[in-house]
């Protein structure tokens, strides 16, 4: 698979990299025979670049990670994050986010145990809580860079002003939030001030959390587990006028002989060199289907059209609920 750079001095990772996630929980039942295949299948077809949290699972997600990765750990960049406490009265998710220094420092050993590894390439703050400078966060993530713990550091979800003022302290190599055809409004401060200072941006949920699939037109497409259940997007009429949406990614997809899930990366590879999304699936039979996606080439006028199909007004409903929303943009 071709290769891109993580921020100017980081390492190579294949176009696509995998999300982690939902192999320990989100979307429904888990098999972790299944993930393991997956995440090995990954690695064999030259999906270099794994990325988890210490939050995925309670820790399921980085021990599950580390299990697929043993014994091959110089074929991988591994990316994990902190920043989240699980709390146990909301326990799919949690709300509380602590970005002190000392829970960086308690957090990260704590995540290298359960990767079974010594370093990771790319740590992540998961979540800023505005209370605590990002200075002085940084400053401890640093620190952790210095230590040999960590290689590179990454910020996810946070706004320009802020990705700023941690690149003065410490390089920050990457920045990974949300980015696809139905969620752009990265476009607007974020990834120009990413660029002007050399940080790559890791797009989670290239395809819109699966609904770029086609497969989901009502919430009886989801388990009743699922987390989407909660978004917006997912829900009533926001739901009907979405699908719609779909439904014109789909007819092109089938006009330039590809499946919408690969139009929709193939669009979101062509935005920059700079871009890499991290689709995430639990069935090899999907990850053959993302991976193709690295090698489809859309001419000018095709990506145009694909911009003309999803123009960005036309998504309805927020991308989380209000306590998601809650999170993001400090």
């Amino acid at each position: 698979m071709q290769q891109r750079r993580i921020g100017r001095n980081g390492p190579l990772v294949s176009a696509l990299g995998l999300g982690c996630m939902g192999m320990s929980e989100f979307y429904g039942p888990t098999d972790e025979a299944q993930s393991l295949e997956t995440l090995k299948a990954a690695l064999d077809s030259g999906v270099n670049f794994l990325d988890t949290a210490d939050m995925y699972g309670k820790g399921h997600n980085e021990r599950l990670v580390g299990r697929a990765v043993a014994g091959r750990r110089d074929e991988v960049v591994l990316a994990t994050k902190f920043g989240f406490k699980r709390n146990e009265s909301d326990p799919r998710l949690g709300r509380e986010i602590d970005s002190s220094p000392e829970h960086c420092r308690r957090a990260i050993d704590a995540s290298l145990q359960r990767l079974g590894v010594d370093h990771v390439d790319l740590y992540y703050l998961h979540r800023r809580n505005p209370d605590v400078p990002i200075e002085e966060t940084v400053g401890a993530m640093g620190e952790l860079v210095r230590e040999g713990k960590v290689g590179h550091l990454g910020l996810s979800e946070v706004t320009a002003e802020t990705l700023r003022r941690a690149h003065a302290v410490h390089p920050i190599a990457a920045l990974q939030t949300e980015y696809s055809l139905w969620t752009r409004e990265v476009e607007d401060e974020v990834l120009p001030v990413a660029r002007e200072l050399g940080i790559t941006l890791v797009a989670y949920s290239p395809i819109g959390r699966g609904f770029l699939t086609g497969t989901i037109t009502r919430p009886e497409d989801l388990d009743p587990t699922d987390f989407r259940h909660s978004h917006p997007r997912f829900q009533g009429e926001h739901l009907a006028r979405n699908v719609g949406m779909v439904e014109r990614v789909r007819e092109l997809a089938n006009r330039y002989g590809c499946s919408p899930v690969q139009l929709a990366l193939a669009w979101l590879l062509a935005q920059g060199e700079d871009i890499v999304p991290i689709p995430g699936t639990r069935r090899t039979k999907y990850l053959s289907e993302n991976v193709a996606a690295a090698d489809l080439k859309l001419t000018d006028e095709q990506l145009a059209a694909v911009s003309a199909a999803v123009p960005r007004t036309s998504v309805s409903g927020e991308r989380y609920d209000p306590a998601g929303m809650a999170t993001v943009g400090f």
